[in-house]
């Protein structure tokens, strides 16, 4: 493969980068957020500059270790590294998924009808919106009680069966929009299925009847054994029940893969399958078939609203000046506190029940794509790339891991993230709640007030250091086109911190060679006489444990 000589340029010996690490990295481990502000007028000035408003959505960076200055040199690092030209590329199908050698096109999945898209000959709209239109064919005979069971039942419960991207994306979506389920989906149970030790699936088929259970297998390859498996033993408890396999296949499977010919061979029949592509990444297709959950969960309607805010923001990241551009600036802010701040530490904390999931979502997201060590042409980088993220709801948080971020001695970044306005009206059995989405707001503000500023009583352990760098995020109000928009931005946030990092976040080969070290692992477990010689010796020895 050759090597442009730009991308050869390694990126620690840019202009801006070498100005960010020795004069601005410098000039903020001598500050603590406290002494940024100055005065009333000062600290207005401050936050209207480090305020980016677009479309519903307001971001506050001000409580970042980050002043305009710094900002602009890392906007100029962003031009430095061509991000206009690499935004360009993602989003018209250049192949920007070099071990793979294909494009990463997801944000094709969101293109509406009218859109035009020729990647290499082929019309993805076409195709993507062909795919949309099964789904919605399936959605609407499952919600008009049409698809029948093997006995003439309709549908009542619906198991996913998936795990990673064909799992985390629906079942965020469906248990954060699960208001807006219209009259028709409502009474329409959706379960979710990804562990592999049985556990999950035999707790919830207990629960169910197969007589009006649909099963949807989704898998890219149709070959992880973590799906598989699960399938299988949902199809034997089918069997168990409605006995013939081929007619289960018929009446009560759908399949969603890449590899159509290989759902044939299982044995679902054409008229159930949805076709994914293989430049859809796992954990960027929820906007897919995939999606089909959601679809069932929230009717086609709100899941195309979901589409219609994720491609606003593909939008808002493809025009929008790199200075007011949402996911530029997230993606920057994580390159400046991972990269250069030495903070890798990265707290996702939603203020929202509904976004409990979230903070899980964003975990394969952010560290599948970017927990990277080696630069897109395989040479190693010399510096830190993706933090670790985790997170839980803000309120639940409070009373757990926030005393580390108070009082521990790791720094860590924060997101928070939150609706402005919920419960205008009384819910069905008449509580008006408006109230308690107040205090969870006050409690959101004063917690990032506490980590930036700390406080000093005078007693040992009850100082708080303060200077932990955090975003506030805010939305009017949650709803299908928001949270669309939502997971967008830190879609394209991911890109951003990618090119900066130069690296390439549509790969995960970190993941593949621990499921074929457990395919290998399970046959010497279960074989009569194994040669356990190619394991090492605490392997060895846990096998023996196992086999005894």
């Amino acid at each position: 493969m050759t090597k442009p000589q730009i991308n050869r340029e390694l990126r620690h010996q840019l202009p801006s980068w070498q100005h960010l690490r020795y004069a601005e990295v410098p000039r903020w481990q001598a500050l603590h957020l406290r002494e940024v502000w100055g005065d009333a007028t000062q600290a207005a000035q401050r936050v209207h500059d480090l305020t980016r408003c677009h479309d519903g959505l307001r971001l506050d960076f001000s409580k970042q270790r980050i002043d305009p200055q710094t900002l602009s040199h890392l906007l100029s690092l962003a031009e430095e590294v061509q991000l206009p030209e690499a935004i360009a590329g993602l989003m018209r199908g250049d192949r920007v998924n070099l071990t793979e050698d294909r494009a990463a096109l997801h944000t094709a999945l969101r293109l509406p009808k009218s859109a035009e898209l020729v990647v290499e000959g082929e019309d993805v709209v076409a195709q993507v919106h062909s795919s949309l239109a099964r789904v919605r064919g399936m959605v609407q005979r499952i919600h008009e009680r049409q698809w029948r069971g093997v006995t003439g039942e309709a549908m009542t419960d619906v198991v996913c069966i998936g795990v990673g991207g064909s799992d985390l994306g629906p079942y965020l979506v469906t248990n954060a929009l699960a208001e807006f389920a219209p009259p028709m989906a409502q009474a329409l149970r959706i379960h979710f299925v990804s562990s592999i030790d049985g556990t999950q699936i035999a707790d919830l088929l207990n629960t169910l009847r197969q007589d009006s259970t649909l099963l949807v297998i989704a898998s890219k390859s149709f070959t992880t054994l973590d799906t598989l498996s699960n399938a299988e033993t949902a199809l034997t408890w089918m069997q168990s029940r409605l006995k013939q396999r081929e007619r289960i296949l018929q009446h009560h499977v759908v399949g969603i893969s890449a590899k159509p010919e290989k759902m044939t061979a299982y044995g679902i029949p054409e008229a159930n399958q949805i076709r994914l592509w293989d430049w859809v990444g796992g954990r960027f297709s929820l906007w897919s078939g995939i999606g089909f959950p959601i679809a069932l969960k929230l009717g086609m309607a709100g899941f195309e609203q979901l589409l219609a805010g994720a491609h606003a923001m593909d939008e808002h990241f493809r025009t929008a000046p790199l200075a007011d551009n949402l996911p530029v600036i997230m993606g920057l802010l994580m390159a400046w506190n991972s990269t250069f701040l030495g903070i890798n530490g990265q707290a996702i904390l939603p203020y929202d029940a509904r976004l409990k999931l979230f903070p899980s979502y964003l975990t394969q997201l952010e560290m599948e794509s970017n927990g990277k060590s080696v630069d897109r042409y395989g040479d190693p980088v010399p510096y830190d790339t993706c933090p670790i993220l985790w997170g839980e709801v803000g309120s639940n948080a409070q009373h757990a891991f926030y005393q580390l971020l108070h009082q521990g001695t790791q720094p860590v970044a924060c997101d928070f993230i939150a609706p402005i306005r919920r419960y205008q009206r009384a819910d069905e059995s008449g509580l008006a709640l408006q109230h308690q989405h107040e205090l969870s707001l006050a409690n959101c503000f004063a917690q990032a007030r506490v980590l930036m500023l700390g406080d000093d009583t005078g007693v040992a352990h009850r100082y708080y250091h303060g200077n932990q760098p955090s975003s506030t995020l805010l939305m009017d109000v949650l709803t299908p086109y928001r949270l669309g928009q939502l997971i967008a931005l830190y879609e394209h946030k991911v890109f951003v911190a990618s090119v900066i990092w130069d690296i390439n976040p549509f790969d995960q080969w970190g993941v593949e060679l621990g499921k074929q070290l457990a395919s290998s692992t399970h046959a010497a477990m279960t074989q009569r006489q194994p040669d356990l010689s190619a394991f090492d010796a605490s392997t060895q020895a846990l096998l023996e444990a196992v086999r005894s």
